[in-house]
């Protein structure tokens, strides 16, 4: 299977998109495809080998409108040249309106002014079939895609208005003509889409950010000679020179040289980290104040700001579960409009026996009836969230787990790395048989080849006091209980309590001595002799907890989501952090595997669960829980599996995250009541006649403009992480 991108002309409200994605989902081929009305775009989803990616250029022109392949370069540059040519539409189209409007707007301060009917005609003919030309093609391929949308409300509206003056003018030469109705429609419709573009332009401000922080050029090294190329012609391997001030070209790691390096475009961090030799960067952050040198490792779409971006654009690409739902609505309103506006024509015809006025209501109602701010209401919300989100260091995969973040309940948490450092030190050695010196040794020695936390801090510790180890001549991990060596022909286990039970080596006088430690919240293990048949000694370990733990639990709280504590560490340790934090639920002694099955345990008690992890053990909890959240300080698997990312190990990010999709989902309920609301309101007053067509010009217009800015004021939501 293979995705691509479209972009998308032609569409001018809800009903496209419905139009659009049911005839590239009946092509042959086609998985799925998903059409975003604020994005102007497509995601198809196809299998290459039944369609090509021409074939479906064709279906959507089949369709009545036009779709080519969405390039990187061209994302910024066509909207912005859009827009240009919309602004002289409108002042062209202002230009010759003005005057028809002339004599209203001046009779209420006794001014008379009157303009012949033939020149009423000369200024209303050019706006109604040269500006507003783009609603008669809409129309005409509307037609021949045997349906309707918004182009046919409009041009059928001001048609009926235009062509209903020529005929009053010639049957008896009166004044009373509705030119001016005709083409303050047309220029208000043309505005109100205007403004939309550019309110549009402006949610989707977080990608070009991101996308402008791409350098343009960059300073390599070869042999001995600094060489400046485009940052796009780096190739993995390459050293680069990057002096202080200037922006990382790639994501790269450190040769030569420290400094302290801004990141809080990329992380969200708002401090600048130290880096020293061996360290990674990432490309587009901001070297401050030291000279590097640092070999490239990713390029392209390798990179980490491409891959943010690429997340981001997902997210916004893709459709929430709410606006399917929307999109359903639309596909029957524009036909549910023609009809209420033919019926009140009869009607009113009938009724009132003065069938100019039942054709002036109808048009009334056809201008007011705008589907633009249902289509508008749910992406450029998502669009804006999203966003924002991306800036405090929180990516949302898609717009189904921002979405579905806002019901969250209740947020599992691994205790190692997201409550505490994830750095633990080793506290001290209980001896059994033998120095604190040679178990520690032996102890080094086991762990020497893992990648465990509580693994490093023991050959931390024995290289601090100068102790020389080897590497074990056999080991055997025990997933969730510990490891199986031989050191110098002797065989060892090192583990946990319930190892040591297993085992039966636990006796009375080293299980009370644990107890001891378990209760100041030390976590321990047990090195076992096997071949002896005794507990050689305890080593326990101390993980700081982070500063920003206890707030992330009190603003947990503060929205009504419950914190639940998982660990593998024993009940005293579990007992001690959660006691600190006010965590009222936890779980000790959890085996990787039974994450999932106390996910799924909460899940079926009614809880909306979210499941926050940083390693591969955490995968399959992430994927059970209703949204997994990962730690980007972990691995690649954890990050895969979950529906949003935190870029950074801040805790804080967990409750930001929560409570920026319950802005952006509140943002989305209040879209869609006021793009309701206009047409629940205004189609009866335009068909009873209460309501003037230009006055219903001005609000259809003003309906997509107020969806549009009322997401856009998401831009001021603050995550509290930032304070840290």
């Amino acid at each position: 299977m293979e995705s691509i991108d479209l972009k998308i002309t032609g569409m001018n409200c809800a009903s496209c998109v419905g139009r659009i994605e049911k005839a590239l989902n009946s092509r042959d081929g086609v998985v799925t495809s998903t059409v975003n009305f604020a994005t102007e775009s497509a995601r198809v989803e196809f299998d290459p080998e039944v369609v090509e990616k021409e074939q479906l250029l064709e279906v959507v022109a089949q369709a009545g409108y036009t779709a080519s392949v969405r390039e990187e370069e061209k994302k910024i540059s066509a909207p912005k040249r859009k827009i240009n040519w919309a602004k002289w539409k409108i002042i062209m189209s202002a230009l010759l309106s003005l005057p028809l409007v002339l004599p209203m707007l001046v009779a209420p301060f006794g001014f008379s002014i009157e303009i012949t009917p033939l020149v009423q005609a000369l200024l209303a003919t050019p706006v109604q079939f040269v500006f507003g030309a783009g609603f008669y093609q809409g129309t005409w391929s509307a037609i021949k895609a045997r349906s309707a949308n918004m182009d046919v409300l409009v041009a059928l509206g001001t048609s009926a208005a235009y062509f209903l003056s020529w005929y009053l003018l010639f049957k008896d030469g009166s004044n009373h003509l509705y030119f001016e109705s005709a083409a303050v429609i047309i220029t208000l419709v043309l505005f109100g889409r205007y403004l939309e573009a550019k309110a549009k332009r402006q949610t989707s401000a977080a990608i070009r950010a991101l996308q402008d922080l791409k350098p343009d050029r960059a300073r390599i090294l070869i042999e001995g000679v600094e060489k400046e190329i485009d940052a796009a012609n780096l190739s993995l391997g390459d050293v680069l020179i990057i002096r202080p001030g200037e922006r990382i070209p790639a994501d790269s790691v450190i040769l030569k040289g420290k400094s302290a390096v801004d990141e809080s475009m990329i992380t969200g961090e708002s401090l600048p980290v130290e880096k020293n030799v061996g360290d990674k960067i990432v490309g587009a952050s901001i070297n401050a104040d030291g000279l590097l040198q640092a070999r490239v490792e990713a390029v392209g779409a390798q990179s980490m700001l491409s891959q943010i971006i690429q997340m981001v654009e997902d997210a916004q690409a893709l459709k929430a579960p709410i606006q399917r739902l929307v999109d359903k609505v639309s596909s029957y309103f524009v036909p549910a409009v023609l009809l209420i506006a033919l019926v009140t024509i009869v009607v009113a015809g009938i009724v009132l026996g003065d069938w100019e006025r039942a054709i002036i209501q109808g048009v009334a109602v056809l201008v007011i009836a705008c589907p633009c701010a249902l289509g508008l209401a749910t992406p450029t919300s998502i669009m804006v969230g999203t966003g924002v989100a991306a800036k405090a260091g929180i990516l949302i995969k898609d717009a189904e787990a921002l979405e579905r973040t806002h019901l969250v309940t209740m947020v599992a948490m691994d205790k190692t790395g997201t409550l505490t450092q994830g750095r633990p030190k080793v506290s001290q050695i209980v001896s059994f048989e033998g120095s604190d010196s040679e178990n520690l040794k032996i102890l080094a020695t086991i762990q020497s080849s893992s990648e465990h936390p509580l693994a490093k801090a023991v050959v931390e510790r024995a290289k601090e006091q100068g102790l020389k180890f080897s590497h074990p001549e056999d080991s055997k991990n025990l997933p969730g209980k510990g490891v199986r060596a031989t050191v110098d022909g002797i065989h060892y286990e090192l583990g946990s309590k319930k190892l040591a039970m297993e085992s039966g080596l636990l006796e009375n006088d080293t299980n009370v001595k644990a107890q001891e430690l378990e209760k100041k919240g030390e976590s321990v293990s047990f090195l076992m002799d096997q071949d002896a048949g005794k507990v050689r000694c305890l080593v326990s370990f101390v993980d700081p907890i982070k500063e920003s733990s206890l707030e992330t639990v009190a603003a947990l709280k503060n929205l009504g989501v419950q914190a639940l504590m998982l660990t593998g560490d024993n009940y005293g340790s579990a007992k001690e952090v959660a006691s600190k934090l006010g965590i009222e639920k936890f779980r000790a002694e959890v085996l990787p595997g039974d994450k999932s099955k106390l996910v799924q345990e909460f899940k079926e008690q009614g809880q909306v669960v979210a499941m926050v992890g940083d390693g591969i053990n955490d995968a399959p909890a992430l994927a059970a829980a209703d949204v997994g959240f990962a730690m980007s300080t972990g691995t690649d698997v954890a990050m895969h599996s979950a529906g949003v990312t935190l870029m950074r190990g801040n805790p804080l990010l967990i409750p930001d995250a929560i409570s920026v999709s319950k802005a952006t989902y509140s943002k989305i309920k209040q879209n869609l009541f006021w793009a309701f609301i206009y047409n629940i309101i205004g189609i009866p007053l335009a068909a009873f006649g209460f309501l003037n067509p230009m006055i219903a010009g001005a609000a259809m217009a003003m309906s997509s403009v107020s969806v549009v800015g009322n997401s856009l004021l998401l831009r001021r939501w603050r995550p509290a992480s930032r304070k840290l």
